[in-house]
């Protein structure tokens, strides 16, 4: 079992009158981890820390913070054994997204690095005589990070580096469900020698989540908030946020539809399915969960997909080799089976999977005719199913696309790429991929969405429009004359 403690000012600090909590292992049920629960006072303590590292931080060369950067990089990748056995434990993934989830947080770490030297202004024409006028971009001061379990590495390390690159000191506030493995992030970063309270980690028991993190985004210091998870949280921060006027980037929800037009190559279609609907049992903000597939292929569609998602090898997330291992929770099999229980009441049928399951290691489900009067059409299930509706016209695909609150990612699959890129242009997301899955993403692409799966952008110079303050800055060189 792991012992976790707070990280503030680079010290290993346990809460206020020794108040922890635990997290279990969704498959044995054992305590994994036992974790410090921050009070109001002491996030605020890591607050004050942040703050008062800022100075040094902010004013360290580019090359400077690149090179830290660069060394948390390597430090992290050479703890991937560590991580990936801790995310196995604390979320039931297989030991191969624990691997993965370390690997790309290094390429994320190394972009944010990149980026130390690309925070330009730009010099703009005045109409007054004599008067330099210039918009720099300047670190804000505290941001503050709120990092969920199902991709724990990735985005625990994605709510920090570019904040960190941009000249700004943070807190981590780390999920409950994984307080050791977003620890152990903090720990990376103390290593790599940033500097006294340059990055703290703050975790808490879930009955005190709305105080703590409603004390840090009040304190004066914390000026950016960044926060991914899902929608219905994500509008509690941006309330908060709201309330005290503090700047948020929300990456939420999301729905994904993968569009199959009539001239797709289902083979592809049906990988690229397969992959973006069960690769970490779906739950991923980008998994595709509605695939809109043309009614003269469809048959031919459902018929293949079935096939390669009961083929899908489903056991212990520790052993090597197997695809779906367990969900977080229970609460994720229970929404799961009443979402399909729904959809069959109202004419939906389950082509594979769907059995009762006892306890939290899910086989693939695929849900063939779902229509819009179905649950599973509308919930975001974020479990380890997919959805079959079909379509007659392109028209009518874009607007079954488009019939949902959520707007993160999305794909369509066709031969005619003009016209597929058509159809991908008038699809309410931010993200959208032509003949490739629902999921991907890479560290220098602008990574966000619209409606209710947020706003603001992750990744490369959109980054830094986030966490930067754009400031207008003039020189009057001659003399001016004034009206009076």
């Amino acid at each position: 079992m792991e012992e976790v403690q707070l990280l503030i000012g680079d010290r290993d600090t346990p809460a206020k009158k020794s108040a922890t909590f635990e997290r279990r292992n969704p498959v044995t049920g054992e305590v994994v981890s036992r974790a410090a629960a921050a009070s109001v006072e002491d996030a605020i303590a890591a607050v004050e820390a942040a703050e008062k590292a800022f100075p040094a931080w902010s004013a360290l060369g580019p090359n400077a913070r690149r090179a830290k950067l660069l060394k948390a990089a390597d430090l992290l990748e050479s703890r991937a054994a560590q991580f990936a056995t801790l995310v196995t434990a604390e979320t039931g993934a297989t030991i191969g997204w624990g691997h993965f989830n370390v690997h790309f947080a290094a390429t994320l770490l190394r972009e944010a690095a990149a980026m130390t030297t690309q925070i330009m202004g730009e010099v703009i024409p005045s109409d007054v005589p004599g008067l330099f006028s210039m918009a720099i971009r300047q670190p804000v001061g505290v941001v503050l990070g709120i990092a969920p379990w199902n991709a724990p590495v990735i985005l625990g390390v994605r709510a920090i580096a570019m904040p960190l690159a941009c000249g700004n000191t943070v807190i981590l506030k780390s999920s409950e469900v994984c307080p050791a493995t977003h620890r152990l992030i903090g720990s990376v970063f103390k290593e790599a020698g940033l500097g006294e309270g340059v990055v703290n980690v703050v975790s808490h028991d879930p009955k005190d989540a709305s105080e703590v993190v409603e004390a840090m985004i009040a304190h004066p210091a914390v000026r950016r908030v960044n926060f991914t998870g899902s929608s219905r949280v994500g509008r509690l921060i941006a309330q908060t946020a709201a309330k005290y006027l503090k700047p948020v980037l929300l990456e939420l929800g999301g729905k994904a539809p993968l569009v199959v037009l009539d001239d797709a190559d289902i083979d592809a279609a049906v990988n690229a399915t397969v992959f973006g609907a069960f690769m970490h049992q779906g739950q991923i903000c980008m998994s595709t969960e509605r695939v809109i597939v043309d009614e003269k292929i469809a048959d031919e569609f459902a018929q293949k997909l079935a096939k390669r998602v009961a083929a899908l090898p489903v056991g212990d997330p520790t052993q090597p080799n197997v695809a779906l291992g367990a969900v977080v929770g229970r609460p994720t099999v229970e929404r799961v089976e009443r979402l399909i229980k729904d959809a069959v009441s109202k004419g939906a049928k389950v082509l594979c999977g769907g059995e009762k399951t006892d306890g939290t290691i899910m086989k693939g489900i695929v849900v063939d005719h779902v229509t819009p009067a179905m649950e599973l059409w509308r919930e975001e299930s974020f479990g380890p199913q997919v959805s079959i509706t079909r379509f007659k016209t392109v028209e009518e695909a874009i607007k079954l696309a488009n019939d949902t609150e959520y707007g993160l990612s999305a794909a369509v699959f066709g031969r005619d790429v003009v016209r597929a890129l058509e159809v991908a242009r008038r699809i309410d997301s931010g993200i959208c991929h032509i003949n490739s899955p629902t999921v991907q993403d890479e560290a220098q692409m602008p990574f966000g969405g619209v409606k209710a799966s947020g706003y603001g952008r992750f990744g490369g110079k959109a980054g830094i429009a986030e966490f930067t303050e754009l400031r207008w800055i003039t020189i009057q060189t001659g003399e001016r004359h004034y009206p009076i």
